[in-house]
């Protein structure tokens, strides 16, 4: 008869909103029984009570979530350390042609390709930087919570309440539960 401490939460649609069992007020967050026994609506807000419920947090998700992140992390950075490395060479590599140029040209051409390369310089500097801004993911709500006990009996008690008025309410159906009139002499 009694189930685990261990909800889940889910939502629902709006249509399907029901009252908090806490405060009343209309609520499409649902806690259920992994085996679907027990369930009750709540609000968002309770669920980030301490005093009311506390998350299960699994740790190895956790772990492997960090891992991931900071696998992309290093792969990011290593991407934008050779692009540093090769634009590097570009430049010397231009930064050669222009002095090469320059020995050719006269003084009134070396200072227009100096003009030039300039220009390409922060060209290249403004399409080299990455102008991308990451905005941080939201941090996933836990999905999974335990009462604390005082809820949780309380929901074990409400559960059993119902089993047994649902039980007398079978017996009442029962023509056989009330006493029969006597039918001897007194």
């Amino acid at each position: 008869m009694a189930f685990p401490n261990h909800y889940t939460h889910r939502k629902v649609a709006e249509t399907s909103a029901r009252t908090c069992e806490i405060c009343f007020k209309p609520s499409t967050s649902v806690l259920i029984t992994p085996d679907n026994k027990d369930f009750f609506y709540v609000c968002p807000g309770h669920l980030q009570d301490r005093q009311f419920c506390t998350p299960i947090i699994d740790q190895a998700a956790v772990e492997a979530k960090k891992k991931a992140a900071l696998e992309e992390e290093v792969a990011r950075v290593k991407k934008e350390y050779e692009e540093k490395q090769r634009k590097k060479k570009e430049k010397e590599a231009a930064e050669k042609k222009s002095d090469k140029e320059k020995d050719k040209h006269t003084d009134k051409d070396s200072k227009a390709n100096d003009e030039k390369t300039e220009a390409e310089k922060t060209e290249a500097e403004k399409s080299g930087k990455p102008t991308e801004s990451k905005s941080p993911e939201p941090e996933e709500e836990p999905r999974e919570f335990e009462l604390k006990r005082m809820f949780y009996q309380e929901r074990i008690n409400k559960k059993r309440n119902a089993e047994i008025a649902k039980r007398n309410r079978e017996r009442m159906r029962d023509p056989n539960f009330f006493p029969s009139v006597p039918k001897g002499p007194p």
